[in-house]
């Protein structure tokens, strides 16, 4: 693996941990806010949202090096993969589109907005297609990992792989019912989202680490084919 391949996974491994870093720090900050009831995006709202703005270009640019690093590196490993670094690469393309169009206020966040929110066109691509991506493409690309992790003998990245894309679906899921305010979820939806991010953006980091640190003839066999 050459120099300007291990700089690209890099890329991926300080991706996320600044991009929760940045989130945790306005969160607890930011007037009126609340971490654990209000979305991530909602930071992209208000006079300081150009940070969480900041926040998701730069994650997304990181993220699509990154998806070009993970191509090379399997490349050069003797693994020519398509759909894993084509996810990776799609997550990176939502963060970007969701940084560029902002998210409709929700959940009485900024103060004095409706509890239900506002719906404007740049909203409703915030949320589809960007955000969709950014959590739909990460959970696919756990999944296709896990089957090549399997093939590849390791077990224990495998079922980590699997684990992470199951509890991505789930969150997803859940904190999408909870700024639709469902009873019950509604005052952790904030929470929810946060600990989706930070175990699928953890899994992304961790992937970068362990390839760009794994010896190429250890972590792929030589002569073992798929997409």
């Amino acid at each position: 693996m050459n120099v300007s391949t291990k700089k690209l996974l890099v890329c991926g491994a300080i991706g996320g941990p600044l991009f929760v870093i940045a989130f945790f720090i306005e969160g607890t900050t930011r007037a009126d806010y609340d971490p654990l009831r209000h979305p991530v995006s909602s930071l992209a709202l208000g006079p300081s949202g150009w940070m969480q703005i900041a926040n998701f270009l730069i994650t997304g640019l990181l993220m699509l090096l990154f998806a070009i690093g993970l191509r090379r590196a399997l490349h050069a490993a003797g693994r020519h993969s398509t759909w894993g670094p084509l996810l990776v690469g799609t997550y990176a393309t939502g963060l970007i589109g969701a940084g560029v169009f902002v998210t409709d206020p929700v959940g009485g966040y900024p103060l004095g907005t409706p509890v239900q929110g506002v719906h404007t066109w740049h909203g409703m691509l915030h949320d589809f297609p960007f955000s969709l991506l950014v959590f739909a493409a990460l959970a696919v690309a756990c999944f296709i990992f896990a089957r090549r992790f399997a093939g590849w003998g390791k077990r224990g990245w495998a079922i980590y792989s699997t684990a992470t894309g199951t509890l991505v679906v789930i969150g997803y899921f859940l904190s999408g019912q909870a700024f639709a305010q469902v009873e019950g979820l509604v005052e952790i939806g904030g929470l929810l989202q946060r600990l989706t991010i930070a175990v699928g953006w953890g899994w992304l980091t961790l992937l970068a680490i362990h390839l760009r640190n794994a010896d190429e003839p250890v972590l792929i066999p030589v002569g073992r084919h798929g997409s």
